[in-house]
């Protein structure tokens, strides 16, 4: 995939969650505020749990930076997975965002 492609799938990605955590907040009072500035979104919780989510473009990379660690994904076969094979974008962000809202979340891109 060229640059521009990936940009274009990158930016998809990060309005997909920042609409889902609008969502959580109007939808199920879960207070998260998420910041975005260019190829980042950052994830706000009122416990003051911060998720950072951001693409690497040279390396077609989106990147995951959370109090538990920061992870590296990679689009392989229409799924964006771990480098180090943990769980796939989705579904580790999920988790992460269920531990700091203090109830089941589902992250879908």
């Amino acid at each position: 995939m060229t640059e521009s492609e990936f940009l274009a799938l990158a930016d998809r990605i990060l309005s997909a969650i920042e609409k889902q955590a609008d969502q959580w907040y109007d939808e199920r009072d879960i207070d998260v505020e998420p910041e975005r500035s260019g190829n980042v979104v950052t994830l706000v919780f009122d416990n003051g749990t911060r998720v950072v989510i951001n693409s690497q473009a040279p390396l077609q990379e989106m990147w995951l930076a959370a109090p538990g660690g920061a992870f590296h994904y990679r689009l392989d076969g229409g799924a964006w997975r771990d480098t180090r094979g943990g769980p796939d974008l989705p579904e580790a962000l999920g988790a992460i965002c269920s531990k700091a809202a203090g109830q089941p979340l589902t992250v879908t891109l």
